[in-house]
């Protein structure tokens, strides 16, 4: 908005944001105007943020409003990439690949592919109904831990032992953590935007909540036993070129399910590739996880930097699905658990966990837009 504003001639812009609105105040020959445009329910599509960031940037071709106006209209009105089963499948894909990376077995991550396909099948379909957002989330995650649960069940019935339960329980809802609201939250904070921040924190606050409610009626109706248990053995070398083909994949499947193109949905993994496996070798050398995440997050947002400068990949685009599988969803739903049945030391040390990590995240990727204009 600051870019086009000065194309089209204005002297001066202030913007202020909050999660349902846009307010905007320009200047030009001594006269102001404020208008504000509310918006609609939040939502990522990083195919529409790369158009219109080079919109921004070939500003030769649009040098009217009427001429951006129209560019506006043209990007608005572009269909989905993908179908609703499409990003089911990737959905699917990344809850299965983030169970692996929590330590869980093959009958683990196969069974949690399956329930996160399920629940983003029913998200995709209540939120086309235009349904509450929240309800959404609880109504999915019941779902998604319902199909696990009755996966495993099916699977012990006929000898297949479950090992790893929690891991699979849990990556099986993790598609509904509110990653991106909550760094974009952060982001806001330094961009002095409080008012934006705030709201994109409670709503993120919200939707985890509504997650872990339904979550929460799964785990006392199934009687799921959280304890945590060892990740598999595996020889180093073959853990790490798991590690980092379900890293791949994870990131692949959000960057599907925030509708990339596919060059940036490949971009995308290959972050996650790359930084995801520098974060996990970094713990197994015993940093801690909130130095290991900034280190991650940090050297995800220079290589979006560098793509963007030769390859005019645009950095949000491509920074937001390794940044989402590097989050730590486990502590957050383990938080909200172990404060329910009454743990608080406990709850208490996991919500740390989680709220230093995602601090962390959010420095790492703030740290590399030092080295951009």
């Amino acid at each position: 908005m600051e870019l086009m504003a000065r194309k089209v001639g204005f002297d001066a812009i202030a913007i202020s944001l909050s999660l349902d609105s846009i307010t905007a105040s320009v200047r030009h020959s001594r006269k102001l105007i404020t208008v504000m445009r509310v918006i609609g329910p939040p939502g990522i599509n990083a195919s529409r943020i790369g158009e219109l960031e080079e919109l921004a940037r070939s500003g030769e071709r649009c040098t009217t409003s009427r001429d951006i106006a129209a560019r506006l209209a043209e990007i608005g009105s572009t269909p989905p990439l993908y179908s609703s089963t499409q990003i089911a499948g990737a959905i699917g894909l990344a809850s299965g690949g983030l169970a692996f990376l929590n330590g869980a077995g093959a009958p683990e991550v196969i069974a949690a592919a399956t329930g996160g396909a399920m629940g983003q099948c029913l998200r995709l379909w209540l939120s086309h109904r235009q349904l509450n957002q929240y309800g959404t989330a609880a109504l999915s995650a019941m779902l998604a831990a319902g199909v696990y649960v009755l996966a495993a069940t099916l699977a012990n019935s006929v000898g297949v032992e479950f090992t790893r339960y929690p891991a699979g329980f849990i990556a099986s809802v993790l598609f509904l953590v509110p990653g991106f609201p909550l760094i974009a939250a952060l982001f806001d904070l330094l961009h002095y935007q409080t008012v934006a921040a705030l709201s994109r924190f409670a709503y993120g606050v919200m939707i985890l909540l509504a997650v872990a409610f339904g979550l929460s009626l799964v785990i006392e109706i199934a009687d799921v036993d959280l304890s945590r248990q060892p990740p598999i053995e595996l020889v180093y070398p073959l853990k790490l070129v798991l590690r980092a083909t379900a890293s791949f994949v994870a990131g692949c499947g959000f960057a599907i399910s925030f509708n990339s193109t596919t060059r940036t949905v490949l971009a995308a993994g290959f972050f996650a590739l790359g930084a995801n496996d520098l974060r996990l070798v970094l713990t197994d050398m015993g940093l801690m996880l909130a130095p290991a995440a900034f280190l991650g997050a940090l050297a995800t947002g220079l290589v979006a930097l560098v793509a963007d400068r030769h390859f005019k990949v645009p950095p949000m685009a491509t920074t937001v699905a390794p940044i989402v599988i590097m989050i730590p969803g486990l502590y957050a739903f383990e938080m909200i658990v172990l404060l329910n049945r009454g743990q608080v030391l406990e709850a208490l040390q996991a919500a740390a966990l989680f709220g230093f990590v995602i601090g962390a995240l959010a420095m790492g990727l703030a740290v590399a837009r030092l080295f951009s204009r």
